[in-house]
């Protein structure tokens, strides 16, 4: 058994990283990557699995990724470091789990942005414009890398502005789905409708929560940041869990809005289910929602870019991936050499349109990770920690962890297919990375 480790006290000289974020901006980082561009188009998915009680899988949801952010928030105030699940696994497991860990949280997040770039130049950009979707990637995504570059503080001050426009649609839609009910064109008795005639109330909530909890992914890029937080330990838990509750009583109202405002089949057959509701009540341009899809894409796309290139410098400095990605500007103290390469990856796969065969795989890749960050949350509990530090209670790690395998047993075969591909890739290069590492001095 491994011996207790003292973990050395933070300051703000041990890292090349400027500390910029404060309690706030933190909570809107959080909440701008939660509530991306996925709600737009999830109600109706959800509703095709679980009925008009749409609310129900997605408050099942939240109390899932309240599970695992708990763990998170314990290792986050711990061990305040970029590269986040990588850095936990590499200290519970060894380079390998770290590895795989920081392999699986880049692929997903590489593939977001490059899908992210091309939902940027599809059909809401239409309303407004038509360009090549090439121009349209290369100009979106380097201007991102660009204001990413240039700090986090200006890139999360970009994100609260987002961050309010996405949360003021959404409010939008749930004043009007108000609306269609008082005037008495609405069905409050359908969010009580809960199954399907292929699944029970509960097959039907199981299956619902899967959709829904991807709309909740996003909070755990935030660890790659806690370097650069002010005061990560009182930070942290706080802005964690208070955008993550924000998230959910938005999407539950959201939900509940559009289902009590639209019949189910409506939602379950329109790309856009919230503009139903809109069109719907009438008065409000359809043209609105399209401008805020757009920042919405944007800002997923932002606050993910900058997750990407903190995992990757991260996992340079902890010697998983090559050590120029830990290069830093000298002025703004941003990583630079991770931002370009990150952006290219992205730009390479927005470019090619090769991203719908790995864009299923990302719950499946997430569930990975959290189910390590879960155990590692406990396994790490033997290293003594200079300065308090949020402790979660033990049941919530465990029981963060069963969630994980349960949702991945609600994932499809082919899903499973295609996800095993990618982590025999991360396994195979996580092992080199391991062997190489233990004949280094």
């Amino acid at each position: 058994m491994k011996s207790p480790r003292t973990i050395p006290a933070a300051s703000d000289t041990t890292t090349p990283l400027k500390k910029a974020l404060t309690t706030p901006l933190l909570y809107f980082f959080i909440l701008g990557d939660v509530l991306g561009a996925g709600v737009y188009v999830l109600v109706g998915q959800v509703a095709a699995d679980t009925g008009g009680a749409v609310w129900v899988p997605l408050v099942v949801a939240l109390c899932l990724a309240l599970l695992t952010a708990a763990s998170y928030a314990e290792l986050a105030t711990k061990y305040p470091r970029a590269g986040g699940a990588s850095h936990y696994a590499t200290l519970a497991y060894g380079p390998f789990a770290g590895f795989l860990a920081g392999f699986c949280m880049l692929a997903a997040g590489i593939v977001s942005v490059g899908a992210l770039a091309r939902g940027f130049a599809g059909d809401y950009l239409a309303e407004f414009v038509t360009l090549p979707v090439a121009l349209v990637a290369v100009v979106f995504l380097g201007a991102l890398a660009l204001l990413n570059a240039r700090g986090i503080s200006e890139s999360t001050r970009a994100n609260v502005v987002a961050t309010v426009i996405e949360v003021g649609g959404l409010l939008i839609v749930i004043g009007l789905g108000v609306w269609i009910v008082l005037r008495g064109d609405g069905d409050v008795g359908r969010l009580t409708d809960l199954g399907t005639p292929e699944h029970g109330p509960v097959a039907a909530v199981l299956s619902g929560a899967v959709l829904a909890y991807y709309s909740f992914v996003g909070f755990e890029t935030s660890v790659n940041v806690a370097e650069e937080t002010r005061d990560p330990r009182r930070s942290y838990p706080r802005a964690l869990f208070g955008a993550l509750i924000t998230a959910g009583a938005v999407y539950a109202l959201v939900g509940a809005a559009a289902a009590a405002a639209v019949p189910t089949k409506t939602l379950v057959e329109s790309s856009g289910p919230l503009l139903e509701v809109v069109r719907a009540a009438g008065g409000v341009p359809t043209e609105l929602f399209s401008a805020i899809a757009l920042v919405a894409v944007a800002n997923g796309a932002l606050l993910t870019g900058i997750m990407s290139s903190r995992l990757a410098y991260g996992m340079a400095r902890d010697r998983l991936l090559p050590g120029f990605l830990t290069k830093v500007l000298p002025g703004r103290r941003t990583p630079w050499a991770a931002i370009a390469a990150t952006t290219a990856l992205s730009l390479l796969l927005a470019l090619t349109g090769d991203v719908s065969t790995l864009a299923s795989t990302l719950v499946l890749l997430l569930l990975v990770v959290f189910f390590l960050v879960n155990t590692a949350a406990l396994v790490l509990r033997r290293d003594a920690a200079p300065q308090d530090h949020f402790r979660a209670p033990t049941v919530l790690p465990v029981l963060g962890a069963a969630s994980c395998v349960l949702l991945a047993t609600q994932i499809e075969r082919e899903v499973w297919l295609r996800g095993g591909a990618v982590l025999l890739v991360g396994a195979v290069l996580g092992a080199v990375t391991a062997v190489r590492r233990r004949r280094r001095p």
